[in-house]
């Protein structure tokens, strides 16, 4: 197929990294900087521009990789109506964001964390939503040459799973992100760690979340939980985060019990 990405972050760059790889051509890079849009068009193979009042007009799909923001207002700054099918790539903004764009359109969300600076590129699961039932096959045609796992997810399906990809990703990252402060800050060797996270996510490709919780708090061992606490008195968000999510696995481990019973 014949692809136009516009925008030139992350989403953008990986994406088009894999189209490219999949056999399809991006006929045109098109961005609001110019050496952006200059540098995404070289490493793709493909022109570019930094016009929207020239972006070329014979694409089967139109791929919107920007922000939130930019969608919400794009009729004022995508001036042209687009012939093929416009998509967007975002998790929680409605497909009809583009009603104005193109005769057809919808979403080619992918449920990934893309950065632009990683070689390899991870596996890519893509949900997908159109207007109509012609354009979701065509959507549907083009996400599963180029990802192995296609779902069709309407605003509200995209938008709780959204949701559960921050809970799952970015809350876990940052609470990564502390404890390698607190590694670093106490001389401690954070990749020791490693090891133990790798486990943790690969249990779940074949048990339940909930039936592997381990630690302090499921056990109820407040000797423990006190103990940590109490290393972490120099550390108050940390101390914090701790204290309410030892609750929050103790209360929910204790409702389960009792409704077992």
């Amino acid at each position: 197929m014949r692809i136009v990405i516009t925008g030139t972050g992350n989403v953008a760059t990986v994406l088009g990294r894999k189209i490219v790889q999949s056999g399809h051509h991006i006929v045109q890079v098109v961005g609001r900087n110019a050496v952006h849009a200059r540098a995404l068009g070289a490493l793709l193979q493909a022109p570019y521009n930094n016009n929207f009042y020239e972006v070329a007009d014979d694409a089967d799909i139109y791929i919107m990789a920007v922000s939130d923001t930019a969608l919400a207002s794009i009729e004022s700054w995508f001036p042209v109506k687009i012939k093929g099918t416009a998509v967007h790539t975002a998790g929680s903004v409605s497909k009809l964001a583009l009603k104005n764009v193109a005769n057809s359109y919808g979403v080619l969300y992918p449920l990934q964390s893309l950065r632009s600076e990683s070689h390899i590129i991870p596996e890519i699961p893509l949900l997908i939503d159109a207007d109509s039932a012609g354009t979701l096959q065509n959507i549907q045609a083009f996400a599963a040459s180029i990802s192995g796992k296609v779902q069709c997810a309407d605003d509200a399906e995209r938008m709780k799973l959204h949701m559960g990809a921050v809970i799952a990703n970015n809350f876990t990252n940052y609470l990564y992100t502390l404890t390698q402060d607190f590694c670093a800050k106490e001389s401690l060797d954070f990749s020791l760690l490693l090891p133990l996270l790798r486990e943790t996510v690969d249990r779940l490709e074949q048990y339940p979340a909930r039936l592997m919780q381990t630690g302090p708090a499921v056990r109820n061992d407040k000797d423990t939980i006190a103990k940590h606490l109490t290393l972490l008195k120099t550390y108050p968000v940390l101390s914090k985060l701790y204290a309410e999510l030892s609750d929050s696995i103790s209360d929910y481990y204790e409702k389960l019990q009792t409704d077992s019973i």
